[in-house]
């Protein structure tokens, strides 16, 4: 019996070093387990966000890339016509601009950096013109403090907090002609005309998918085009009503500077709303909240003066412009068309166009010479990832330094100045873009 409860007694538990030895393994595969876990988590994490940025990122140069390949677009009166001669002997065929009769033509337009009569444009002309080329596409270089030409004042000034644009991002206006819109002529509506060509009546009559007459707000421009040439004008009478006319030829904003004209026998005429017709498409980048005190970029599409936020995460965006000039030379450093007053001075290597702006040339005539566009974005993850090492942050940005990996801390335009946290996955996107409508 005694036997028995010793036996009983021996196998109650385990000694403290048993316990201890026993604690010490499960420490050990616990650590073991969080260590996996944290490193699968960490890796799942980097995973996620770099899923997402090549998903946005690719999404941001398309939109980027359909609006450039539309720039200077027409109804179908882009190119074509009588050839002239380049300084080389080539032949070239040029954009046929609108022809502008009325008397306010940049109130009709939005995020116009460069008005009549300022230190980079004439004084605002009292005759028939065609539309100034600067008018077609414009591009703003912008660093930490400044951009060059100024920015327009419907852009938001660069700075960290929500709203403002987000600081060294560059800036690039196109405008074209919308064209799922615009109403036929040569059916039941009409265009009437004077035995001298000029515009005498217009009777819009909506078909099947046409935009109806309530779109043609009062006070707006017209753009009559066919496939020979197109003006813009100021209307009198009620468009909505379908029936109205060319307005007086008078000085004031609703006037024209003369009665506009059409070519004999037009083919296909066609009328649009040139205040909402004609797009002003602005591409800029935006500082937005993420909540949590912490904010990002988002890359907005600015269309008539109205924005639109495509992708968020954008904390640089730059262009670079190659350029065609009369004699077939290519010029294409990043800096040609950044500076107002250089692009200025290129009159002379420009190709005339029927009406100029006035008698000196025409300004910024560079920027119808535009052949291709290189568009640059560096999107960043939004969400900080503390874990990140050295390396992980480090990211390539071609203008700064040749795309050289650098950390965050060494790039010209750093996160810091713009009010983004280092700890961040970053990746850049480029896209190379040749102008469908380009005219020299």
């Amino acid at each position: 019996m005694r036997r028995w409860s010793l036996l009983a007694c021996r196998s109650r538990g385990v000694t403290l070093v048993e316990l201890m030895v026993a604690m010490v393994i499960g420490l050990l595969v616990a650590a073991g387990i969080i260590s996996v876990f944290l490193s699968t988590s960490h890796s799942n994490r980097v995973q996620n966000q770099l899923a997402l940025l090549q998903e946005e990122g690719r999404y941001a140069i398309g939109r980027l890339s359909h609006d450039l390949r539309m720039a200077n677009s027409q109804y179908c009166t882009n190119t074509g016509g009588n050839a002239v001669k380049a300084t080389n002997g080539i032949l070239l065929d040029g954009l046929r601009a609108p022809t502008v009769y009325a008397n306010d033509l940049m109130s009709a337009l939005s995020d116009v950096g460069t008005p009549w009569g300022s230190s980079l444009y004439p004084a605002q002309p009292n005759s028939p013109y065609s539309l100034p080329s600067g008018l077609w596409m414009r591009g703003y270089a912008c660093d930490a403090n400044a951009c060059s030409p100024a920015a327009p004042a419907s852009i938001p000034a660069a700075g960290k907090t929500a709203g403002k644009r987000v600081v060294g991002t560059s800036i690039l206006t196109v405008r074209y002609l919308d064209p799922s819109r615009g109403w036929a002529l040569d059916g039941a509506g009409t265009l009437t005309t004077t035995a001298n060509g000029t515009v005498a009546a217009i009777h819009v009559v909506p078909t099947s998918g046409e935009p109806p007459l309530s779109d043609f707000k009062a006070g707006h421009l017209a753009l009559l085009a066919d496939c020979a040439a197109s003006a813009v004008f100021a209307v009198a009478g009620t468009p909505s009503s379908g029936q109205f006319s060319p307005a007086a030829v008078e000085s004031g904003a609703a006037g024209n500077n003369a009665m506009p004209v059409v070519q004999p026998l037009p083919s296909a005429p066609r009328l649009y709303d040139f205040n909402t017709d004609f797009l002003t498409v602005t591409y800029y980048a935006k500082v937005v909240d993420i909540g949590e005190g912490k904010t990002t970029g988002a890359l907005v599409r600015r269309v008539n003066g109205e924005d639109q936020e495509l992708v968020r995460g954008i904390e640089r965006l730059d262009f670079l412009y190659g350029v065609e000039l009369d004699g077939g030379t290519l010029l294409a450093p990043p800096s040609l068309l950044d500076d107002g007053i250089r692009y200025s001075r290129l009159n002379t290597q420009c190709l005339s166009v029927p009406l100029p702006v006035s008698a000196g040339g025409e300004p910024g005539c560079a920027w119808r010479a535009i052949k291709s566009v290189e568009v640059r974005l560096l999107m960043s993850g939004q969400q900080p990832l503390p874990s990140l090492t050295v390396s992980e942050t480090a990211y390539g940005y071609l203008p700064d330094g040749d795309g050289a990996v650098l950390p965050p801390g060494q790039h010209a335009i750093t996160p810091g100045q713009q009010g983004f946290d280092e700890k961040l996955l970053r990746r850049q996107f480029n896209a190379l873009v040749a102008l469908r409508n380009f005219n020299p």
